[in-house]
């Protein structure tokens, strides 16, 4: 639309000059351009070469009436949203539904009233007006919705990239690291193979343990890295759940016995459920050795599976009592930084744990037991 000093443009359309000559001045009293014209021709000419803000458009006009003039206003997208108001003399119903079905917006009857046509013009010029604006508005919200799509379309991908260049350098890592640790452990070994003294054992089972612990943290840091860039590549497969718990046990039993801890688990019903019986067992293990370091000697953790609505719920239960500031995080990676337990520090086995169950649509809680003792809760999809 073209605007001069921020003026109105309105086209007046009718063949009898002196209706041109009072439209004129009506509304050039009121600080709007107008551009008169006798024939609907010329005044569609004019308008695709400068499209106006409304048109006042007589019915009754030789080579081409007003309904044909607006509907080829209407039929060009251009010129689709300017409001088309009727002059007639003629007040019949069928002349003013065949107007407004042709894309009028208004009817006005002569002779017409200078202050009616007035209001109705700055009506529908303010209806126009705040119609453009809210266009402009959509339009400036699609731009910056674009924009932001695009920008954040980027993001993500340098996400990936960063994303994988961070699971690239940690199997380097692993891969790395594990060659000369395995050099270190090796000389480790022999050196203590060689030891004649007294504390020779205590020594050992100080380097088993070290040992084990450095190539769990490897291990499991590498898997939390490819959970969290790559979980899709993870397929769910019917797994035998009670054959992944008695695989933990037995993976943690060495490390209960030292502790003096016992491991029972309850005959109950478990079935199948959703997961991969390798990385349901190391869930399980991680779980199952997170519960025997807050035992002390002589105590018991103990596993039982129970059916939900839904899947199957497996509870671990051991003595002890998790720091109530600890709970809300303590499935998080190294958020809890001290030990809590008698048997060390928790290390990566509870965050391992809960991100190898969420891989599946399991999920797991804890809580302090009264009057004394935790509760780990497991809830696996049954297949």
């Amino acid at each position: 639309m073209s605007h001069t000093n921020g003026k109105n443009h309105i086209m007046a359309v009718d063949d009898q000059p002196a209706n041109l000559k009072l439209l004129e001045e009506l509304l050039a009293q009121k600080g709007h351009v107008v551009r008169s014209f006798p024939r609907g021709r010329l005044a569609l000419e004019a308008a695709t070469r400068t499209a106006p803000d409304l048109v006042l458009l007589d019915i009754d006009m030789p080579e081409m009436s007003g309904f044909t003039v607006c509907e080829l206003l209407k039929s060009d997208e251009r010129l689709a949203a300017i409001p088309v108001i009727f002059l007639s003399a003629h007040s019949d119903t069928s002349d003013k539904v065949r107007a407004f079905q042709c894309g009028g917006v208004d009817y006005v009857t002569k002779p017409f009233h200078v202050d009616e046509v007035q209001a109705r013009v700055e009506t529908h010029l303010k209806i126009h007006n705040l119609q453009r604006e809210l266009q402009l508005h959509a339009n400036h919200l699609e731009e910056l919705v674009a924009s932001r799509t695009r920008e954040l379309c980027e993001s993500q991908a340098r996400l990936r990239v960063l994303d994988r260049a961070k699971s690239d350098f940690l199997r380097l890592v692993h891969h790395e690291f594990r060659s000369p640790l395995n050099g270190i452990l090796g000389v480790g070994e022999l050196v203590l193979d060689e030891l004649g003294f007294d504390n020779g054992a205590e020594l050992r089972e100080m380097f088993d343990l070290s040992r084990q612990r450095m190539l769990t943290i490897l291990d499991d840091a590498l898997l939390l890295t490819e959970i969290e860039v790559a979980s899709d590549s993870f397929a769910s497969e019917a797994s035998d759940l009670l054959s992944s718990l008695r695989s933990a046990i037995e993976g943690v039993a060495g490390f209960a016995q030292s502790r003096g801890v016992g491991l029972e688990l309850k005959p109950s019903p478990a079935g199948f459920v959703a997961g991969q019986r390798g990385l349901l067992q190391k869930a399980f293990h991680a779980l199952v050795e997170t519960a025997v370091k807050f035992s002390t000697a002589g105590q018991v953790v103990r596993l039982e599976c129970e059916t939900a609505p839904h899947g199957v719920q497996v509870l671990i239960r051991s003595c002890g009592r998790i720091p109530e500031s600890a709970l809300p995080n303590f499935f998080q990676v190294f958020s809890i930084g001290e030990a809590i337990t008698p048997g060390g520090d928790l290390g990566l086995g509870p965050p391992v744990a809960h991100r190898i169950l969420s891989l599946f649509g399991g999920a797991i809680t804890v809580k302090n037991l009264e009057p004394s003792g935790i509760q780990l809760t497991v809830s696996l999809k049954a297949v």
